[in-house]
This record gives C-alpha cells, structure tokens and sequence, in this order.
C-alpha cells in the first residue's frame, strides 16, 4: 500500500471483482437449490403450520364449495379480503357432510399479509360447528362426571322375572 496504492495493476483489481463475483453467484445457486429441494406441497404444509401457530383469528364467511376448492371471505382492518383454499391434501380432516357447511367460519391469517390465510389445517379447523363436535368427542369422561340419567334409572329399576 505504497503510495496510496492498496493493488498494484488493474489486472489484481479483476481478479478481486471476478472473486467476489463467484462468491456471490454460489451463495445465490446456494439458496436457490435449497429452496427448490422443498416440494410445493412441503413448501404449503408449512404455511399452514404457521398460520396456526401465529396467525391471528377471524370471521369468515364460506361463500362457495366448488371440488376440492374452498371459496371464503373475511375483513380486516376495514378491507374485505376473498381468498380460496385447496383441500385436496387436507380430506382426512374434513368431516363427511362438508357441503353443509356454507356461512360462518373461523380464518387464520398473517396479520403482515392479511391475503395469507386458511380455514381448515392438519392441526386446526375453522369450521366451526365441526370443531365444536370434534372437541366433545375428544374430551375424556373424568372420574367425577356423573352417569347419564338413563343409565342410572336403569340400574335401579328393580329386575323382576315374569
């Protein structure tokens, strides 16, 4: 660095410029074969996953069932947002009489991009009577629930042989 100089020939210069230049194109082919190693489906079931970890809730209203489509709509802040959802990968935790649930639903959405959001996930359902029956099925008898009152006048009534 004599003289001001930090190269000596325009030459050292090129060859810095083409080394950064090969830097920078592998650590961008790097991230581009990272990201296209993930497939699309992969690449959805994960926004979904976060949209029910940290997505913010709200009303919806189902206005359509076309196939394997879900067609919904919902507000926030003030703008009406209309979105679909593919249901194709998520059939098994549909109930069976799906059709009939058109109106009110629960949505999940990206409160930085509100248009990101779901009604139905592996882990959460925003249909909303279907959710409510799912939860009653999966709730466990504790020890101290009593016996339904049927049961119990059946065991009282007294046998008597004719």
């Amino acid at each position: 660095m004599w003289g001001g100089m930090l190269f000596e020939s325009s030459s050292e210069i090129v060859l810095v410029l083409v080394g950064l230049g090969v830097v920078v194109c592998a650590i961008v082919f790097y991230r581009i074969w990272k990201i296209s190693s993930v497939t699309p489906e992969e690449r959805e079931r994960r926004r979904r996953a976060a949209l029910v970890a940290h997505g913010k809730m709200g009303d919806a209203t189902l206005t359509d069932l076309l196939g394997d489509f879900l067609f919904y709509s919902y507000d926030v802040r003030g703008v009406e947002y209309t979105a679909s959802q593919d249901l194709s990968m998520l059939k098994e935790y549909l109930p069976p009489d799906f059709d009939a649930f058109v109106g009110a639903v629960s949505v999940r959405y990206d409160p930085k991009i509100p248009a990101n959001s779901i009604v139905v996930a592996e882990a959460w359902s925003g249909l909303r009577s279907y959710s409510k029956a799912n939860e009653a099925k999966a709730r466990k008898p504790a020890a101290q629930d009593p016996q339904p009152v049927e049961e119990k006048a059946r065991k009282a009534a007294p046998q008597h042989p004719l």
